[in-house]
């Protein structure tokens, strides 16, 4: 009797043990991304070990499957076992459920077994990418950890999207792209349960689809002249007859591998084969395809207005287009084929005597209504193929084809009225779709689109506009991220505008409207981030950066500096002067005044140490702070900054749309400040900003005279500066040092580029004119 009690407290001893070792998990701990749309904690977890079955019934389970075994093989250092036949327990279990939706799943975990019910192959999928991401953030390692608990909660997670199109747009053409990256990419769109990969194939600066009936696509067109340490937009025009070194393009075989790797990771491949424009490399390949025949080389860079377009006149220019698409069909075997048709300057059209036959010929009364007829036509074909069509929402101009799709980037009101006209739609707005807009502050980060789309408004996004009808919603099919690749030439940096925006996205497409939270999903984030250091993604630390608006009190000579950061109730703190950022830094609460020249680095603090990087800005109180200031030559009223802009401390970024920048297009600047008294100083300094791609250059001369009577004017000193290819925009201050004077009016002149080397007109831009 003695003896069973001590099993029995021995029993009890261990049970007791065990229970207050096991976590207890609530909701907060599930920090799925997207947000499940229905989760039930229960009791108890379940523990993979090397013991643990997989009980899979056909290939498709056991390619997904296989997956999550080999992450375990890597980070565990075993690999569970796949059987067919349902063992007694410590098992994982798929089972088909005809009444769930498409692409929904249920995933039940009990402390004995995990079972993911689905309907068909993509629900499985997402429900163990769910399982995934219950797992220790340490299941994405790439080497292993021996100190880690496999354990998942017990709970019951039901699962739908709310979209069944999630997508992400890569564009391949500005820059390419290789295979590998590509197969990376579908991989964590999977991760993130999005579903689509829009293949920008085709653009003016490279063609990258191999079409065997026309080489010359791939031996001409998918090369352009290396102009690569140029600015974008800033890149002179292209010899024809200078052979291209730079680009690439995939092989027809390379396109069905990627194809075909997709689809067992539940992403269908979209292809995008643009007309009539975006198309200068097909016809530097092919002069025939365009009005005039006109020989022209493949561009190094940006193409403004868009002129060289098919000529929509001429019958071979379908035939032609037919011959392509009936290769991409047999590459692609998605229901549908993007044919670009935006932003198609029709000025050749006017002209071209075969397009104005055909309008004569079909009635039409314009070209709008020409680049109507050849969507449609094109789109017929399409159809007669099988296949339906998507373009962006200028085929909406002149009217739109019977059966098409109309992915919305100009804003929401292509969508809208496509949705009203009866069109299926996919919502894909610059703001917030576009993830080549700055994600942070541009002094901050590297090159991007000149605007701005940060995290927490891509997680804003909804499809669905709030005046559509019922009727209208439910053509919407979904959204879409768009990463064009102007700016982006090494896979690092397609990550690094990616992530962590498609988690965002992937939660606004998935996740009922209901249960997302700005909040919630920032808690859920952090985890997500540890899985991308572990996978290796270069993503943006951009959300973690603090930043500073300052407004001016020139009366009191004082400047108000406000710190922000995306977060919600962020633990912003600063230190002033030349301390480190460390745990004295004092907590920021409301903004901070300044009346002196003095150093302020700010940072984000998590768990009381400082993340992301440091902000570090120096305010500079000059002499000629608040004084007034004559200009000799006016700033254009498109960059006028404010009466002080040149003299209140503030200084501008390199978004010259941030209100503290004056420019001169062409003209000089020459201005005067009065001091107002006699003053002894020995140095100016003039900000400035060069961003070659929209036209702004540095001065090439910046010259201080200074006078005690505002007539008769000496120069002390000034600044020479060549003009200098420069691929990113830079602020620089331009120092005038001269032996000290006792002075009360000095003259500052910056001397304009006046003309690019492409011959366009140049931007002058200054921030602030600091005298000492």
């Amino acid at each position: 009797m003695r003896i069973i009690k001590s099993f029995l407290l021995i029993g009890f001893f261990t049970l007791a043990t065990s229970s207050k070792a096991q976590k207890v998990y609530t909701e907060n701990d599930i920090r799925i991304i997207p947000k499940p749309t229905q989760t039930l904690i229960k009791t108890g977890v379940f523990e993979f070990t090397k013991d643990t079955k997989f009980v899979v019934n056909d290939d498709f389970q056991k390619d997904a499957v296989n997956a999550l075994a080999t992450q375990f093989e890597v980070a565990a250092g075993w690999k569970p076992v796949m059987v067919t036949k349902v063992p007694m327990r410590n098992f994982v279990q798929f089972m088909t459920d005809p009444n769930l939706k498409n692409e929904g799943y249920i995933l039940d975990v009990n402390p004995n077994s995990i079972i993911i019910s689905a309907k068909e192959k993509a629900g499985f999928l997402y429900g163990l990418e769910s399982v995934r991401q219950l797992l220790p953030e340490a299941i994405e390692s790439k080497f292993a950890i021996t100190t880690a608990k496999w354990q998942i909660p017990s709970v019951t997670i039901t699962d739908e999207p709310r979209f069944k199109w999630r997508g992400l747009m890569l564009d391949v053409s500005r820059h390419f792209f290789d295979k590998n990256y590509i197969l990376a990419t579908i991989d964590r769109l999977a991760m993130h349960k999005m579903n689509v990969l829009h293949l920008h194939l085709v653009d003016d600066q490279g063609w990258r689809i191999e079409i065997k009936k026309y080489p010359k696509l791939t031996e001409i067109g998918a090369w352009r002249v290396d102009q690569e340490n140029t600015s974008w937009n800033a890149r002179l025009t292209t010899n024809p007859d200078e052979k291209g070194t730079y680009g690439g393009f995939f092989t027809q075989n390379e396109l069905r591998e990627i194809v075909k790797y997709a689809a067992t990771k539940g992403v269908e491949i979209i292809p995008e084969i643009e007309m009539p424009a975006h198309v200068s490399s097909a016809i530097a390949s092919y002069p025939e395809l365009a009005c005039f025949n006109q020989r022209i080389g493949v561009p190094s860079g940006g193409v403004w207005p868009l002129t060289d377009i098919y000529c929509a006149g001429k019958e071979t220019t379908f035939e032609f287009l037919q011959d392509v698409i009936d290769e991409v069909i047999t590459v692609f075997s998605s229901k549908y084929i993007h044919i670009g048709g935006d932003e198609a300057t029709k000025t050749n059209w006017e002209k071209c005597p075969h397009c104005q036959k055909r309008m004569k010929d079909n009635g039409l009364k314009d070209t709008h209504e020409l680049q109507s007829y050849f969507v449609k036509r094109m789109e017929k074909y399409i159809n007669s193929k099988g296949k339906k069509v998507i373009g962006w929402d200028e085929i909406l101009e002149g009217g739109l084809a019977p059966d098409a799709t109309v992915m919305s980037w100009r804003g929401t009101k292509g969508g809208t009225e496509a949705a009203h006209q009866g069109h299926d739609v996919i919502m894909t707005p610059e703001t917030p779709c576009y993830f080549n807009f700055y994600q942070g502050p541009q002094n901050e980060e590297p090159l991007a689109f000149d605007a701005y789309n940060p995290l927490n408004e891509v997680y804003k996004f909804d499809p669905v506009v709030s005046t559509m009808t019922p009727q209208e919603a439910a053509h919407v099919l979904g959204g879409q991220a768009n990463l064009w690749a102007e700016h982006l030439s090494l896979p690092k940096d397609s990550e690094y505008m990616i992530f962590p925006r498609l988690a965002a996205l992937s939660e606004t497409l998935w996740s009922p409207k209901e249960k997302r939270d700005w909040n919630d999903f920032t808690a859920r984030l952090f985890p997500m981030l540890k899985r991308y250091d572990y996978l290796g993604i270069n993503y943006a630390k951009s959300a973690y950066l603090v930043t500073a608006s300052s407004t001016a009190d020139l009366a009191n000579k004082q400047i108000k500096v406000e710190l922000k950061n995306e977060f919600p109730n962020p633990d912003i703190r600063y230190v002033l002067g030349n301390q480190s950022i460390n745990h004295h830094a004092v907590k920021y609460t409301s903004p901070i005044e300044f009346k002196e020249t003095t150093i302020i680095k700010a940072s984000l603090f998590q768990d009381e140490k400082p993340v992301g990087k440091t902000f570090t800005d120096t305010i500079i109180f000059h002499k000629a702070v608040a004084h007034k200031v004559k200009y000799l030559t006016p700033f254009n009223q498109n960059y006028k900054g404010d009466a002080n802009t040149m003299v209140n401390t503030i200084r501008g970024s390199k978004n010259f749309h941030d209100g503290q920048w004056q420019a001169w297009l062409v003209n000089d600047m020459e201005l005067v400040i009065d001091l107002e008294k006699q003053e002894s100083i020995e140095q100016v300094m003039v900000g400035a900003l060069e961003s070659q791609g929209a036209g702004v250059n540095f001065p090439t001369e910046v010259k201080v005279l200074i006078s005690n009577d505002g007539i008769y004017y000496k120069q002390v000193g000034k600044a020479v500066r060549s003009y200098a290819v420069n691929p990113v925009p830079e602020l620089k201050d331009f120092k005038i040092n001269f032996q000290k004077q006792h002075v009360r009016y000095v003259k500052v002149v910056a001397v304009n580029l006046k003309k690019s080397p492409k011959g366009e007109s140049s931007w002058l831009f200054v921030d602030e004119i600091v005298v000492n």
